[in-house]
């Protein structure tokens, strides 16, 4: 069984922080997907930084894709991330100043990995990125637009496309459903998964919203209050 996630007795929390919660035991096979959910300020975030390597658990155990976070150079998390992680940050992060398609290449600018795979799959990273971009109903006529002159749900599928550029293995999705209204929230979160089946990525979103918790594999409901509960499909 290959693990996209493996975690234990994973104490969260910012360093100088009270601690936000414990997180006895999660595992999550690759190319399965989880749903994370919970009130402001529980802590979803804050897992998920620990997920992406941007935030390193002092107790406990934290294997993303087959590495020790706590045991690897901030560097070689920055590598990791880049190399195999797609992310849909919930405030989208794109470049305002570079057209749509630039913004969904540069994975595949940034890190050799991404380029390599998106040209052994698709033949050139261009391909892939019109392929990505017409499956998530970007408009061709849009490209070349600046990414800010979009609309935000389409600034949103522009995120999920340059997410999953080169292949990553683990996509993390911060509130990836939070600007848009029901009908384009479940249409979105079916795209999301359909990309991310082809693809035979891992998938994690962290959302307030529990009305999206039956479409994933695995729930994981944070409660700083009491013990952390964990509901497996």
């Amino acid at each position: 069984m290959t693990l996209a996630l493996d975690l234990e007795n994973l104490h969260v929390g910012w360093p100088g922080q009270p601690e936000l919660f414990k997180l006895p035991s999660l595992r999550l096979e690759q190319g399965q997907s989880l749903f994370i959910s919970g009130e402001s300020g529980s802590g979803k975030t804050s897992l998920l930084s620990m997920l992406a390597g941007v935030l390193v658990a002092q107790t406990g155990r934290c294997r993303v894709l087959g590495h020790d976070f706590s045991a690897l150079a901030s560097s070689t998390r920055d590598r990791v991330r880049g190399e195999s992680m797609g992310i849909i940050f919930q405030q989208f992060n794109l470049l305002g100043f570079l057209s749509v398609l630039d913004n969904v290449l540069m994975p595949t600018r940034l890190f050799e990995r991404r380029y390599q795979d998106a040209c052994r799959m698709h033949g050139s990273a261009v391909k892939q990125a019109s392929q990505l971009l017409t499956q998530l109903g970007v408009a061709d006529s849009l490209w070349g637009l600046a990414s800010h002159q979009l609309s935000v749900g389409q600034q949103q599928r522009v995120a999920a496309a340059r997410a999953f550029m080169g292949r990553p293995s683990l996509v993390l999705a911060d509130e990836p459903t939070s600007a848009l209204d029901d009908l384009h929230r479940d249409r979105f979160l079916e795209l999301l998964a359909s990309v991310c089946e082809l693809a035979g990525a891992s998938l994690v979103v962290v959302s307030h919203d529990q009305a999206l918790a039956q479409r994933f594999n695995q729930r994981l409901v944070l409660d700083p209050a009491s013990s952390v509960g964990v509901e497996v499909a």
